[in-house]
């Protein structure tokens, strides 16, 4: 299923950088849509506001072909770490799915107790 309103979406970029892969990348306001598969379709859904660290990786051939890998370490239970790999401007993509995370988050006012497990009665609870 296709998401109608998104803000960005890529395809995972294969040799010489060029789409020829099954899974597709959907960056709305709220969430990432990870859609995978030709025969048999799996789609995951993480929020935004459940992403909490960002990394860009890109080796030698990825810089060659201008493409870049973003390891997400995330909150959610069915995908805690998970990579959004070799997609065309990874750097720009990047900044922009961090931009969006810290929107989510005021907007959903998340504290950082939903990440860190800390208890309503943990004194030490940094804001």
């Amino acid at each position: 299923m296709k998401e109608k309103n998104f803000v960005w979406r890529d395809r995972r970029r294969t040799i010489f950088g060029l789409p020829l892969s099954f899974t597709v990348y959907t960056l709305t306001e709220e969430k990432l849509l990870i859609d995978s598969g030709f025969l048999s379709t799996k789609q995951e859904e993480i929020k935004l506001y459940r992403m909490m660290d960002l990394t860009l990786k890109r080796s030698l051939l990825q810089r060659i072909f201008g493409v870049g890998t973003i390891h997400v370490c995330s909150a959610d239970k069915t995908s805690p770490e998970f990579d959004i790999r070799d997609i065309k401007k990874p750097f720009e993509v990047k900044e922009q799915i961090s931009k969006m995370i810290e929107e989510q988050r005021d907007k959903k006012r998340i504290s950082g107790r939903e990440y860190f497990g800390v208890d309503d009665d943990d004194e030490h609870f940094i804001h």
